[in-house]
């Protein structure tokens, strides 16, 4: 690659590990557990759900432990899209991370849309008979104004997010205080016959609901690797932000799921058109210190997902601007604002997508974007980054900063989680068929690599467009030792 004008406009590591941290733990909570909650409840039918949160943080941290080996050995912007370009580019040329930026596209903005849709969802709280359209119209001018504050330099952006991760702090330790003031213990055990009948067939069709729902929560904990070429000391920064995040996002979601269940009855929760349903800690507050704090904690919980979907934006607008860069993608994804240094169109197009997703999430329901999300990301982002790990640990000549604990065991879990996931998906989404439609997705992605590299004679219509010499400026020994 050839060498980059001092003045060019550049990501700079700029990310510490208290910022990368926060960047991951405001992406984590953001508004998805204030509207999955009573979702989750409804997956098990009864208080046994906080099982679906113990299963998801196990797969969390099992995958984050993939995300800290990779990140901490190759920080580059993109993430994924890095980690498989350099595991399987003497195999399958640009394939694999050419379908990851295919499958990003669109899962990314899935993620995003659901944050939006919580966050109209709260806001009838405050605005109580906001009309369907009124709603639409204002999560769709959420996406733009989410745009406009991106709209600028790194640095400033980490200022921000540390003080929006204290406001997410805070909203959420008060509606974990505010349950344990008025806490009835009684309603947490109040399980209905049944409930932890591992014989039935139910039982492990609501499990593995419950476990869709809890790593969704969860998601996030990946952030800070996807922009690992602005972060600082990536060997150690990216590791510790991951486990970090998960352990304390771990923490948080327990005492919330027990704290709500000994303030609101969980067959409140089971009628999705009730306030319990769709303004749950709205109603904790409103039940325990009444409706003036209700009302405040709802605004905290908003600002909490502004957050949430600013820092989910801020990371998926760098992963097409790698693959572009790298020849992969188009090449107006690789250029970045001249004064501001972030990529333009990846912020744009993430930005038209989500929207697109929000769209989409109205006219069917939260759940369903849920299902298809994770689907999707399923095929090429976790299954791959299981089988790169694996391919990365026998090339020698690779620096390693962090390896995973009890190797191979992070693996085994991490990739029996996500099949499980995936092959239930249409059981607990029969209408949607997130299965054939991730399918049908990842095809379409083939098919138009397979055209644009019969066009540009590479692999495999031509030779593997790599040099074994190469050396890549932001997976360098001197970056990752900096």
């Amino acid at each position: 690659m050839a060498s980059i004008p001092a003045r060019a406009p550049q990501l700079r590591r700029r990310i510490g590990s208290f910022q990368a941290t926060a960047l991951n733990m405001s992406q984590m909570v953001g508004i998805g557990p204030f509207i999955t909650i009573p979702a989750m409840i409804v997956a098990f039918g009864g208080p046994q759900a906080v099982v679906g949160w113990i299963a998801g943080a196990v797969l969390a941290l099992a995958d984050g432990l993939i995300w800290a080996e990779l990140g901490a050995a190759m920080p580059g912007s993109g993430g994924t899209y890095v980690y498989l370009r350099e595991a399987f580019k003497y195999r399958t040329g640009r394939l694999m991370p050419f379908l990851f930026v295919w499958s990003a596209v669109l899962f990314i903005p899935l993620v995003m849309s659901t944050g939006v849709i919580g966050f109209v969802q709260y806001l009838g709280y405050l605005v109580p008979g906001m009309e369907d359209l009124t709603g639409t119209f204002v999560g769709l001018g959420l996406i733009l104004v989410i745009t406009a504050v991106l709209w600028r330099r790194i640095e400033s952006l980490g200022k921000l997010t540390v003080v929006l991760w204290a406001i997410m702090v805070l909203t959420v330790l008060t509606v974990i205080v505010a349950c344990f003031t008025h806490f009835n213990p009684a309603q947490v055990v109040d399980y209905p016959a049944g409930a932890f009948d591992i014989t039935s067939g139910g039982f492990w069709i609501a499990f593995v609901a419950g476990l869709t729902i809890g790593i969704y929560d969860y998601l996030g904990y990946n952030t800070s690797s996807y922009m690992g070429a602005e972060v600082k000391n990536a060997g150690k920064t990216i590791p510790r932000s991951v486990v970090f995040s998960v352990v304390g996002i771990m923490v948080i979601y327990l005492f919330m799921q027990i704290g709500v269940l000994g303030v609101v009855k969980w067959q409140e929760m089971l009628d999705t058109d009730s306030l319990a349903y769709q303004s749950l800690a709205s109603l904790v507050l409103q039940r325990t210190w009444g409706p003036d704090v209700a009302n405040i904690v709802t605004v905290l919980i908003l600002i909490t997902a502004f957050a949430s979907l600013m820092v989910g934006l801020l990371a998926g607008s760098r992963v097409p601007y790698d693959a572009a860069r790298d020849g992969v993608f188009f090449k107006s994804f690789a250029k970045l604002h001249p004064t501001k240094e972030f990529p333009v169109a990846g912020l744009i197009a993430m930005g038209v997508m989500t929207a697109a997703g929000f769209l989409i999430g109205r006219a069917t329901n939260i759940s369903a974007l849920i299902q298809l999300l994770t689907a999707v990301m399923v095929l090429v982002q976790a299954l791959g980054q299981v089988a790169a790990v694996v391919v990365l640990r026998r090339r020698k000549d690779m620096v390693r900063p962090y390896k995973m604990w009890l190797y191979p065991a992070p693996l085994i879990i991490a990739g029996l989680g996500w099949l499980v996931i995936y092959f239930y998906s249409d059981v607990n989404a029969p209408d949607l068929h997130p299965v054939e439609l991730s399918l049908a997705w990842v095809a379409a992605g083939a098919i138009s690599f397979f055209i644009w590299a019969k066009r540009e004679k590479t692999w495999p219509f031509g030779p593997l467009p790599v040099d074994k010499n190469e050396v890549d400026e932001e997976i360098s020994v001197h970056e990752v030792n900096a």
